[in-house]
């Protein structure tokens, strides 16, 4: 039985879409080159303009993660870092007044610049964490679920069975005793799902806005507000919505900005549900006490200091020296945490900067961030690098 298993799994992880991934990773001996540069504080744009109180704040929930993990590095990426060395770092920062948080950093982590393929240069955009109407009851008013994690999906690491397996992790659900893909984002709005309805909602166009940015603030019917994280997703392709309806010329070019084709769903929802599950990524949901939206981390993120990153390349909780531009070209020069991922961020040097929460303005300001620039790991000093 534990052969055949294993075929069954090994099949599956060529069949399926894996977490996080849009597209099956390269062989390992085929992955484009990762470089690190040392640098000096002095090279980091804005390095002693930057007010390093909110950073220090989103290190220390990425810090109560780390405390107390028994694994040797951060995460299984590329980049190396000794969980024993972050240790020590995040009981140290602990003792320090804020006036000296810039001392701190420059005595005991170094800058070094993320090159991929011999470029420094890589694409930086922006979420936010969206708003919806919903009710616990469902009505006329309120009849689209939000789902949490069904009760028949199912995830298989295939390092579980064979440590010399990818530890790649497949997601899916027994059908005649065999493990398939888990439906599409199309079959699961057209059956009535093995899963809880955590809330209901009025607009599924906002669910799937919800979705695409992995959490919400749900208003309730009697005005008082939840808070709505990520719990689970499908397992299927991520497509962005943005390059469907552009595809389909639905939207024009420069205009498909998120607030935008927010606008443009809910005035063509008819029209606009077959691009919509063009996605067959399907996101469920679950409810939350945290004072802010759960990153991949495990900890609430921070307005202007959690970026979402590739966990293959980036290790979750470190540190990155991010320098890029804003919607409107201002600059951001900043640190910044490492601490969640996305379905489109892919790449050693691509980042999702978390704009923060708030109505469709923030939505249009964090939807129009599309921009080029580059950024540096800090790792303790006399780190293991690779």
């Amino acid at each position: 039985m534990t052969c055949r298993l294993l075929k069954i799994l090994c099949l599956c992880f060529f069949l399926f879409s894996c977490e996080e991934n849009d597209k099956q990773p390269l062989p390992e001996t085929q992955m484009p080159a990762v470089k690190l540069e040392k640098a000096n504080y002095k090279d980091l744009k804005g390095w002693n303009a930057d007010k390093l109180g909110n950073a220090v704040a989103a290190f220390k929930k990425s810090c109560s993660k780390i405390s107390s993990s028994p694994a040797e590095y951060l995460g299984n990426a590329e980049i190396k870092i000794k969980t024993k060395d972050y240790k020590k770092l995040c009981k140290k920062i602990n003792t320090v007044h804020p006036k000296n948080y810039r001392r701190f950093f420059e005595k005991n982590f170094t800058p070094w610049l993320v090159t991929y393929n011999n470029s420094p240069e890589g694409k930086f955009t922006s979420y936010y964490e969206s708003e919806l109407n919903a009710s616990y009851n469902k009505s006329d008013k309120y009849r689209f679920p939000v789902y949490g994690r069904p009760n028949d999906l199912i995830e298989v690491n295939l390092r579980d069975f064979d440590s010399s397996l990818p530890a790649k992790r497949l997601v899916g659900r027994i059908e005649n005793k065999k493990l398939v893909p888990y439906f599409t984002r199309d079959e699961i709005t057209k059956q009535d799902l093995d899963a809880p309805v955590i809330l209901w909602a009025d607009s599924y166009v906002d669910i799937y806005v919800m979705q695409i940015q992995g959490s919400a603030v749900a208003t309730l019917d009697d005005s008082s507000k939840v808070r709505i994280g990520y719990a689970e997703n499908n397992g299927r392709d991520f497509k962005g919505i943005g390059s469907i309806l552009l595809e389909k010329g639905l939207i024009e070019p420069g205009k498909a900005s998120m607030g935008n084709i927010k606008k443009w769903l809910k005035e063509n929802y008819d029209e606009a549900l077959v691009p919509m599950n063009q996605n067959h990524r399907y996101v469920f949901h679950r409810l939350s006490n945290a004072d802010g939206p759960i990153g991949a981390q495990g900890v609430s993120l921070t307005a202007g200091r959690s970026l979402a990153v590739d966990k293959s390349f980036i290790p979750l909780g470190s540190l990155l020296w991010l320098e890029t531009t804003g919607p409107d070209k201002e600059p951001i020069n900043k640190l910044v945490v490492a601490q969640d991922i996305g379905g489109a961020i892919k790449g050693a040097v691509r980042g999702d900067y978390f704009w923060g929460s708030g109505d469709d303005s923030i939505l249009e300001k964090a939807g129009r961030m599309n921009a080029k620039g580059q950024y540096y790991i800090l790792l303790p000093n006399n780190p293991e690098v690779k």
